[in-house]
């Protein structure tokens, strides 16, 4: 419905109004006036450079993800900085990681969330979208890396994405 009249990505169009909203200095008439032009003609102007839609099948377990995706950025922080205080040396690594995911936007978040967590970055994703390649500041084992990253990241995301 919303698509007919004019808003194409309506969570943008929303998002877009509310931040204009927060940003303005106060609400008045004007401000709504010029936040519903800009909620509007913003997605409208850029529906060109859209993707198609996320495959959000379980998209409600998003929260859920984004909790465990920040308590692990606290707990990687303060391992990183434990190590760095400490006399022993780091064992950085270079980690081929083989994806199962499919979806471009599930790839570009699990990428994010790796590069997101101190004491890893995700370096390249290969030509054929099979492997990510992931530097780790500190890895004894690299399978154990592999295997931490799809429990927690890429299982997940795979149920969010199906």
């Amino acid at each position: 419905m919303l698509a007919r009249i004019g808003f194409p990505q309506p969570w943008l169009s929303l998002l877009l109004f509310i931040t204009w909203q927060l940003l303005s200095d106060g609400i008045s008439g004007g401000s709504v006036v010029l936040g519903l032009i800009l909620a509007w003609a913003i997605p409208r102007i850029t529906y060109g450079f859209w993707p198609e839609p996320p495959g959000f099948v379980n998209a409600w377990r998003m929260p859920v993800y984004l909790a465990i995706v920040l308590w692990d950025i606290v707990l990687a922080s303060f391992s990183v900085a434990k190590l760095i205080l400490s006399p022993r040396k780091p064992r950085p690594a270079f980690i081929c990681y083989p994806l199962q995911l499919e979806h471009p936007l599930a790839i570009s978040i699990l990428a994010s969330t790796i590069s997101l967590t101190p004491g890893t970055v995700s370096a390249d994703v290969s030509d054929d979208q099979k492997l990510l390649l992931i530097h780790a500041l500190d890895a004894e084992d690299n399978q154990a890396v592999i295997d931490s990253i799809h429990n927690r990241y890429e299982k997940p995301l795979m149920e969010m994405f199906k």
